[in-house]
């Protein structure tokens, strides 16, 4: 269960994110919502990090930063490949 609601957070990629992962997979900021919003699998990796596993086209899995104090969704980077 993620600790926000993806509808409502304001999503925005990294610089990095944008011009590797998102362009690759041909995603917009809708396809990130998406992808959050069907998360099978979430595990948090420090205090803001999550990891965060979906299947939207293909298995991917996104690392984000969740700032609750802005409340603020930062897509740091992503992958594909199978899912643990």
């Amino acid at each position: 269960m993620l600790p926000f609601d993806p509808k409502d957070c304001p999503v925005e990629p990294s610089k990095h994110s944008r011009n590797t992962r998102m362009r690759k997979w041909d995603w917009d900021i809708s396809d990130l919502r998406d992808a959050l919003e069907r998360a099978h699998r979430i595990v948090r990796r420090g205090r803001n990090k999550l990891e965060v596993w979906t299947r939207k086209d293909g298995s991917k899995k996104l690392i984000i930063a969740y700032y609750p104090e802005e409340p603020m969704v930062l897509v740091i980077t992503g992958t594909e490949g199978r899912s643990p």
